[in-house]
């Protein structure tokens, strides 16, 4: 089963958002890397799903967007294009995963990412 494992937060001023989601809710933010603020919504005491914000690309400028893993991320980006996805971002590779951005066919943005074992 694909779990949701990450979020994404894609604004226009991401240090802004980082700001105002650390105010507001107590997440805590790390310094940027590749652009890309980690988020920790949860600790031991209190689970919460992690994620990101990060400047959106001209493709998804603002939004939300999920995460889900997957165990092979060209099986499945195969899977979803057969079911009427579209592939914005094929495979990217990264230190420690691979990830590619997709819109579903009703038109919701998700991200695949596969993590290196």
């Amino acid at each position: 089963m694909g779990k949701v494992v990450l979020f994404e937060l894609n604004s226009q001023d991401p240090e802004r958002a980082a700001a105002f989601y650390s105010s507001v809710f107590g997440w805590k933010i790390a310094e940027p890397n590749w652009g890309y603020y980690p988020v920790t919504t949860g600790d031991a005491q209190a689970l919460g799903i992690h994620g990101g914000i990060s400047k959106g690309p001209q493709d998804f400028p603002h939004g939300t967007r999920i995460q889900i893993e997957v165990d092979n991320i060209e099986e499945t980006i195969q899977q979803c294009v057969e079911q009427g996805a579209q592939i914005l971002r094929d495979t990217m590779e990264f230190d420690d995963f691979y990830l590619a951005y997709l819109v579903d066919p009703v038109g919701i943005g998700i991200g695949l990412i596969q993590y290196k074992k």
